[in-house]
């Protein structure tokens, strides 16, 4: 339920970035497998990760979550400093260390999981009081503020949902967990509507055809990438939105890409094949729980959550249910930071699976 959806999932990223990025690789950089080269490393990098993850018992992260949630915010606050972030489209996001870009925020998804989960164990009894319900919304609020001020907004609403679901399945009242909710839904609003662009963006994605030569660029053809795949798709490499029409084909807009190439059918699959891993990575979170190992259920819960919410934006971005942001589908779209960080936390689910599974 775990080991084969991940492995399929990979592969068809390594092949679907080489297929996707041919045009703009090209355009870029003159050779249509730059980025494809890239992801092959970025995957050789994962596999090391999930290797180091698997082989370090899991209570080792519940002793070193201050210090791994210390260093995602140092570099966080990092990107600021003259001179270390790079800016890319308007956006401090990256941190280059020589021909790595390491994208803080995606670091930071890492930290909150292993953070909250810690958190949870520690003050079980109190998170239902004020104090203990208040203390890790600081933290959260910390690490919100500086992603936002990137910005990044989507990354923003992914760690808020992140850590509200974990507190809501370690136990917090449903009216807390419904303050929050609605608290970090008026607090969307309210960053949608002080940005124009964010706000033309969002309303553009209602009609995307409309303002197609604007900010419904993006939308309009991911949507005429999937129409065109119908059932089957046109076959692998035949897309033709890729060739510099579809903005990020490698990136935000792979599973349109997906679908051109693979039809209908294709895109099916990618979603059975998340639903399949989520639900394995979700079973091993209750088989925790069930072995009186609260940590590692929480931080399997934080995996299969994660994963769900990203493929979840990702795939409603691409389909036109999502207005357009800027997020990668997890073990598929390009990116170094991304894919190391989802395949090392994959390891850390495989650990806790295999120590649930020696328990005598």
């Amino acid at each position: 339920m775990i080991v084969l959806p991940y492995i399929c999932l990979l592969f068809i990223g390594i092949v679907m970035v080489a297929s996707s990025s041919v045009y703009v690789s090209e355009a870029i950089y003159g050779n249509p497998f730059h980025f494809a080269s890239r992801q092959i490393i970025f995957f050789i990098i994962g596999v090391l990760a999930t290797i180091i993850a698997l082989s370090i018992p899991s209570n080792i992260f519940l002793r070193l979550d201050w210090l791994i949630l210390l260093g995602s915010l140092i570099l966080l606050a990092a990107l600021f400093f003259p001179g270390v972030g790079t800016e890319v489209n308007g956006s401090l996001r990256w941190i280059r260390i020589g021909p790595i870009n390491v994208q803080p925020s995606e670091v930071s998804k890492l930290a909150l999981v292993i953070y909250i989960a810690g958190y949870c164990v520690r003050r079980l009894s109190e998170i239902n009081t004020s104090l203990g319900f208040v203390r890790p919304l600081i933290v959260l609020a910390l690490f919100g503020l500086l992603i936002m001020s990137q910005p990044d907004l989507g990354s923003t609403l992914v760690i808020g949902a992140l850590v509200i679901a974990v507190l809501f399945f370690a136990g917090i009242s449903f009216l807390q967990f419904s303050l929050l909710v609605s608290l970090m839904a008026i607090l969307a609003v309210v960053a949608i509507y002080l940005e124009p662009y964010r706000y033309i963006r969002f309303i553009s994605f209602t009609e995307p055809f409309e303002n197609f030569y604007g900010p419904g660029w993006q939308l309009s053809n991911a949507l005429l990438s999937i129409g065109r795949g119908e059932w089957f798709g046109m076959g692998l490499g035949n897309g033709l939105q890729k060739n510099l029409y579809l903005p990020e084909p490698h990136t935000d807009f792979i599973f349109a890409v997906i679908v051109e190439e693979f039809g209908l059918i294709g895109g099916l699959v990618i979603i059975f094949l998340f639903s399949m891993l989520i639900f394995g990575v979700i079973k091993t979170s209750i088989k925790s729980l069930e072995l009186g190992k609260l940590f590692q259920g929480l931080i399997a819960f934080g995996v299969g959550i994660l994963i769900a919410i990203q493929a979840i934006f990702n795939i409603g971005v691409n389909l036109g249910i999502l207005p357009t942001k800027g997020l990668t589908l997890p073990f598929i779209s390009y990116g170094g930071t991304s894919l190391i960080l989802f395949m090392f936390l994959m390891g850390m689910v495989l650990r806790i699976n295999f120590e649930n599974n020696t328990i005598k």
